[in-house]
C-alpha cells in the first residue's frame, strides 16, 4: 500500500467502504482503492488492449481475489486521457468508448466521476512533497498564483490550477481548468523545427504540439531528422529512440531528445506566459521522467525562458518534474472527495 501526505492522528477508514480510483491512459488503465483518506492502496496496472471496453478492465480488477475481499465499491473516480464533457466519452488514443451514466449504473456505483486525467493530476500538485518532484531552474513558487502542468506520454496533457477566493477557513482552494492544450498548433522556433514541421505537413495538415510531444512525436522527429540528414529512417519505435539516446548508442537518437526537449521548453514557456503561473510549471508525463540527468542538462529551460523582452519574467518561475509514482491518484481522490461533499469546481 502506497500513502499520500496524512494527518500525523490516527486515521479512520471511510464508513461506506473502500472508493475506486483509477487512471486510464491510451496505454495502460490503472487502479487503486483508497480505504480513508490518503490510504491509497493496491494499485494494479492492466493494459487497455486486453479489454474490449472500459467496463471490462473494472471488473477485472474489482474481481481480483485481493481486491474483491475489501468489500463492494460504492463510489469510484477515475482520470481518462480525453476530453470530458457531457455523458458520452470516446477515447482519443485509443478505441474505448462509453457513457458515464450507463457505467455507473451497471457497475452498482452510487457515485460514478470521470475527469480528464490532467484535471486529475493538476488538483494532486499542491499535495506533492519535495520528495515527490525535482526542480529545474527558476525560484521559489509564489504562493496562491497559478500552476501550470504538461506532461508527454501516449499524447500531450495540459491543464493548470487557479486559486479560488478564501472561503472563510483560511485554506488555499483550488480549481484545475479543463484545457486540450496539446492539440494546440505547433510553432517552430529554429530552422530545424521548420525543416520537421514541413516534414509533418507530410502526414498531418494541422500538426499539434502533441504531434511532436509524445511517444508517436519522438518517432516523427527521428523520421523528420533522418530525413532532414538525408539517411534513410530505421524501423525504430519511441522505445527504442529513448534506449539508443540516453545510452549514447545513437547520437541521432539523441539529438532527438534534444530536439523534443526543446520544443517541450517553448510549450511550457508559452503555458507560463498564458497563465501568469508564478505558481511554477509542473512536467508530468511518461516520457520526461525516464530521461532523468539527460533532461536537466538539455536546452528545456534555456528554450522555456527564451521569450525576449519577458525572459527575466520566466527566469523567476520554477520548472518541476513530477517524480512519485502515480501522482494522479492523489488528485482524482480529492476530486472525488470533493464531489461527496457537494463541490463542484
Amino acid at each position: 500500500m502506497i500513502e499520500t501526505r496524512v494527518p500525523s492522528a490516527p486515521w479512520s477508514p471511510y464508513h461506506d467502504g473502500p472508493r475506486l480510483l483509477a487512471d486510464i491512459g491510451g496505454t495502460n488503465a490503472r487502479f487503486a482503492l483508497e480505504f480513508g483518506p490518503g490510504r491509497i492502496g493496491l494499485i494494479e496496472v492492466l493494459r487497455c488492449a486486453d479489454h474490449a471496453v472500459l467496463e471490462s478492465a473494472l471488473r477485472a480488477y474489482l474481481s481480483l481475489p485481493h481486491v474483491a475481499a475489501e468489500g463492494a465499491v460504492r463510489h469510484a473516480a477515475i482520470a481518462i486521457a480525453n476530453p470530458v464533457v457531457g455523458d458520452l466519452v470516446r477515447m482519443t488514443n485509443h478505441h474505448w468508448e462509453f457513457s458515464i451514466s450507463a457505467v455507473r449504473h451497471n457497475m452498482g456505483f452510487a457515485t460514478f466521476v470521470v475527469v480528464n486525467d490532467f484535471t486529475a493530476l493538476a488538483m494532486a500538485l499542491p499535495h506533492l512533497g519535495d520528495g515527490d518532484k525535482r526542480q529545474l531552474g527558476g525560484r521559489a513558487p509564489v504562493g496562491d498564483e497559478p500552476i501550470g502542468l504538461l506532461g508527454a506520454g501516449t499524447g500531450l496533457g495540459v491543464s493548470s490550477l487557479v486559486p479560488v477566493p478564501d472561503t472563510g477557513d483560511g485554506s488555499t482552494r483550488w480549481a484545475s481548468l479543463r484545457s486540450e492544450g496539446g492539440h494546440a498548433t505547433f510553432a517552430p522556433a529554429d530552422e530545424i523545427e521548420v525543416d520537421i514541421l514541413q516534414f509533418a505537413w507530410r502526414e498531418f495538415r494541422h500538426v499539434s504540439a502533441e504531434r511532436l510531444l509524445s511517444g508517436a512525436g519522438l518517432e516523427l522527429i527521428y523520421r523528420a531528422l533522418c530525413h532532414r540528414q538525408g539517411r534513410t529512417a530505421e524501423a525504430l519505435v519511441a522505445a527504442d529512440i529513448m534506449q539508443q539516446g540516453l545510452s549514447g548508442a545513437c547520437p541521432l537518437c539523441d539529438e532527438v531528445l534534444e530536439t523534443f526537449c526543446g520544443v517541450l521548453g517553448t510549450v511550457a514557456g508559452n503555458l507560463a506566459l498564458t497563465l501568469g503561473a508564478q505558481g511554477g510549471i509542473y512536467i508530468g508525463g511518461g516520457i520526461v521522467p525516464r530521461m532523468g540527468e539527460r533532461f536537466d542538462r538539455s536546452c528545456f529551460r534555456n528554450r522555456f525562458e527564451d521569450k525576449g523582452r519577458l525572459g527575466g519574467y520566466l527566469a523567476h518561475i520554477p520548472c518541476y518534474v513530477i517524480t512519485v509514482a502515480y501522482p494522479a491518484f492523489t488528485g482524482v481522490s480529492a476530486i472525488l472527495a470533493q464531489r461527496l461533499n457537494g463541490i463542484f469546481l
